[in-house]
Formats: structure tokens, C-alpha cells, sequence
């Protein structure tokens, strides 16, 4: 009779036991990757793999969005749960980070996690002073006494973009020029080994892994063994390709917009394009080299994997070519998650921010959420007790943008400097080709009213720093 309670006691104990065991984090961030790029989303001309088993074996999140399209704004909302207004990342000159923010490593760093940082920095301080407990493959800049003059990319064209980053140390004063100087062809490789070295530790604790990938922002480089594979001639242009811009977005002059020669010509985009697409190949590749490194070391089954990116990029649509923009093809951002308690196959039409992982994590892991953190929690819609989070996201840049985007379809752009206004009807036009702000149909004019007071009630409540007459 002892013996068989001892037998029940001992099975309720590992059973407990087993439910409050934490899972291992594995988040795998790209830059300038946009929803429209990857093959779930309908693209098919390249090859991703790997990405396509996570979409199969996870879930997939078919609008989620970045708040602010450029990588240290966004970057900064994700880090710390809050809107940049919040956290004082703004995207304005001087911009510091407010003494409220909580870091999310940190967060899940004093519930018990090794939390492991590779790949890119771009926010303020080292990856020890917001919470990582360790790093590999650290790439920042500050490489100045390394820079190359006279570097440029595929097409000739001199580099700007990542000049004089370099592979580094927690501590910046200890720099690896011997592993490269700014982008190199092979620099999604070199990012995974590091993430493949941190996994294969095997640590008593859960872990959270963060890879920051820089792919595939610019400058582009063909990738080892990719050459050929993708001609000029076979890429197809964007279905909202133009030569131009039809007026100043706020970016027009800006770096990103100076990659490519104005009027934006077909040969051009279609040449960005397959050299894109193959640093796209080749980073479904390296991912493919982690996940297999997670089930080598026995860690997959008790591993979230959450796949995301900072923002999109144009590439040619609406005749831009960086991701300062409200378009769908730079605020919508590729979304996947799937592992443990994660539903299979299953797609998503909610509208989620980036910055909403923190609490989500959080609420998966058990830690709690900071009082800081104002962004909400999706798990609800993971553990299948919600399908939908916001009737409506909003976007903004700078002083020159802001966007109201609702739950059925309807996108209203405001561009104060330039005094316009873009309204589209997604679901009948996906690509926003077609803008209905001044259109006399009636229901149009009661929709942009409509939501023109919602942007506007959004924009005082949130304590938007542009005060417009």
C-alpha cells in the first residue's frame, strides 16, 4: 500500500514537474524582410524550405506589423513592450531610451532564462546592460579604424549601409576584423555558426536565443554558390511597380531611396531582385542549419520558435526602394510561431504588433509582465480563446506619416508635411493602387471620415509629439 502511494505521489510530482517546466525561446529576426517576400505568402520565386516546414508545423500570423518602419524604432518597441512615444525612441534626433522601459531579456532573464544574444545591435547600450547573460557573433558598428573607402555593392554602387560594422565583443573595444568589415557574401553563415554554438551548450535552464540576422538589407552580395541561379530576365516585377514615387512620403530623399537611380526602370528592379532573392535562399538555408542544430541536440520538442522581421522593404513598389512607408509591403512583417503548445498549420488573420511578443512570452513562460509594458499579450489567440487582437493598428514616421489600418480591410495614410492623404480598400486592392481619399462615392467619403476621427483620437491619446494645425 506505500509502495503505490509512494508510486501516485512520485507520478503527480514529475507530472507537475513536467507542466511548470519552462520551454527554450529561439527567435530568429531579420532586417528589411517583408511579408510579401516569403513563399507562404504566395511568392514563389525562390526557394525556402525551411520556412515553409515552420509555416507547416506552426502558426502563422498573416498581419502582423511593425509600428515604425526602420530597424532601431522598431527594434526598440519590441525590446521593451511599449510604443516608441512611450519608451522615448521616437525616431527624432536625441531620442533616449525613458528610465521606466524594462528590457524583455532582462525580464525573462530574472524568471530563469539564459538569455543569448547574436548578430545584429542596433539599440542603445551592449547586450549585457539589457539583459543577455551572454552573446556570440555580436555585429555592431564602431569599427572605424577598419572602414574601406571606395566599397561597393553588386550593381557598382558605393556602400553606405553597414560601413564599418564589424564582428565584436560584449565589450566594443574587442573587435574580429579577421572575420569581415561591414556585409561580406557569407555573413548569414557566420550568424548562424554562433547561434549553432550557443544551442549546442544544452544548458540546465530554459534558454531564450535571440538571432538578428542582416539579411537582407543592404548592400547585397551574392552569396556563396548561388551564382546563376536566378536570372535577371525571369524575376518578376512587383504588382505595384512605378517608376516613381507620385509625390515626397517623408523618405524621398533619404538613404534607402538613393540605392537605386531615379526613374526606377524595369531592368533595375528586376536585377535588385535576383540578387535579393538569393540572399533570401541562402538565409533559408542557415535557418535551416539552427533548427537542425535544435534537433541534433534533442531541444526541438521543447522549443518555441518564433520567426519575424524589423519591417519590410520596397524593392521597386510604389516606386520605392527602402522601408520608410506605410505600405503593406514594408509595415506588414512575416510572422510564424510553432512549437510547444503552439496550434499546427493554422493560420491567423489578427492584427498584432511586434512589440507584443514581450508580453506574449511572457504569458507563455509564466514570468510576469512588467507594469512598463503597455503592449498586450496575443497568447489568447495562440491557446485558441480569441481570434482577433486589434480593430485596428496604427503606423506612423517621423513627422511626415500616419496610419490607421482596421481589422476589415480599410487603410487610411496621412502625410502632413506633403498635405495628402491615401485611403485604400484592401480587400479589394491588396497592392494599394488605387486611392479613394478623394473619391465622391458617398460610402467612400463616410469611410475616410470615419476613420480620419479614429486616427485623430488615437494620435491625442497616444500623445503624438506632431501637433498638426
Amino acid at each position: 500500500m506505500r509502495k503505490s502511494l509512494f508510486l501516485i505521489l512520485w507520478a503527480l510530482l514529475a507530472a507537475t514537474s513536467l507542466a511548470d517546466a519552462k520551454p527554450n525561446l529561439l527567435f530568429i529576426f531579420l532586417d528589411d524582410f517583408g511579408w510579401k517576400d516569403v513563399g507562404y505568402m504566395g511568392s514563389d520565386f525562390y526557394e525556402t524550405p525551411n520556412l515553409d516546414a515552420l509555416v507547416a508545423r506552426g502558426m502563422t500570423f498573416t498581419r502582423a506589423t511593425c509600428s515604425y518602419p526602420i530597424c532601431v524604432v522598431s527594434r526598440a518597441e519590441m525590446l521593451t513592450g511599449m510604443h516608441g512615444w512611450e519608451n522615448g525612441i521616437a525616431g527624432i534626433s536625441g531620442s533616449k531610451l525613458a528610465p521606466i522601459a524594462t528590457d524583455w531579456p532582462d525580464t525573462l532573464a530574472k524568471g530563469g532564462y539564459e538569455t543569448w544574444h547574436v548578430g545584429k545591435w542596433h539599440v542603445s547600450g551592449r547586450p549585457s546592460t539589457r539583459g543577455y547573460t551572454d552573446s556570440a557573433g555580436l555585429f555592431s558598428g564602431g569599427g572605424g579604424k577598419y572602414w574601406k573607402e571606395g566599397q561597393r555593392d553588386w550593381k557598382d554602387f558605393p556602400i553606405t549601409g553597414y560601413r564599418g560594422w564589424i564582428f565584436q565583443d560584449d565589450d566594443p573595444k574587442i573587435q574580429y576584423p579577421e572575420m569581415g568589415i561591414g556585409l561580406t557574401p557569407d555573413i548569414s553563415s557566420k550568424f548562424a555558426d554562433a547561434a549553432i554554438s550557443l544551442i549546442e551548450r544544452k544548458p540546465e535552464k530554459p534558454w531564450f536565443c535571440h538571432v538578428n540576422f542582416t539579411a537582407p538589407h543592404d548592400p547585397l552580395f551574392m552569396p556563396p554558390g548561388l551564382e546563376g541561379k536566378y536570372q535577371t530576365e525571369e524575376m518578376k516585377l512587383p504588382e505595384n511597380f512605378m517608376p516613381d514615387h507620385p509625390f515626397d512620403h517623408g523618405n524621398y530623399a533619404g538613404r534607402d531611396e538613393a540605392l537605386l537611380d531615379w526613374p526606377r526602370t524595369e531592368h533595375a528592379i528586376k536585377d535588385l531582385l535576383r540578387v535579393y532573392y538569393s540572399v533570401i535562399d541562402d538565409l533559408d538555408t542557415q535557418i535551416g542549419r539552427i533548427l537542425a542544430a535544435l534537433e541534433k541536440t534533442g531541444q526541438l520538442d521543447n522549443t518555441i520558435i518564433i520567426f519575424s522581421s524589423d519591417h519590410g522593404t520596397s524593392c521597386g513598389s510604389h516606386g520605392l526602394r527602402g522601408k520608410q512607408n506605410q505600405y503593406e509591403h514594408t509595415i506588414n512583417v512575416p510572422f510564424i510561431m510553432a512549437g510547444p503548445g503552439i496550434p499546427v498549420g493554422v493560420k491567423s488573420d489578427a492584427q498584432i504588433y511586434l512589440r507584443e511578443l514581450y508580453p506574449t512570452t511572457c504569458d507563455l513562460t509564466g514570468i510576469e509582465t512588467p507594469r512598463a509594458v503597455t503592449a498586450l499579450s496575443f497568447a489568447p489567440i495562440l491557446r485558441g480563446e480569441s481570434d482577433q487582437q486589434h480593430d485596428a493598428i496604427y503606423g506612423y514616421f517621423t513627422d511626415t506619416q500616419r496610419m490607421i489600418r482596421t481589422d476589415d480591410g480599410w487603410k487610411l495614410i496621412r502625410y502632413p508635411k506633403a498635405d495628402r492623404w491615401q485611403l485604400f480598400n484592401l480587400n479589394d486592392d491588396p497592392f494599394e493602387l488605387t486611392n479613394l481619399a478623394d473619391s465622391k462615392d458617398p460610402a467612400h467619403i463616410e469611410k475616410f471620415e470615419d476613420l480620419r476621427k479614429r486616427l485623430a483620437t488615437w494620435r491625442r491619446k497616444q500623445s503624438d509629439p506632431l501637433r498638426e494645425e
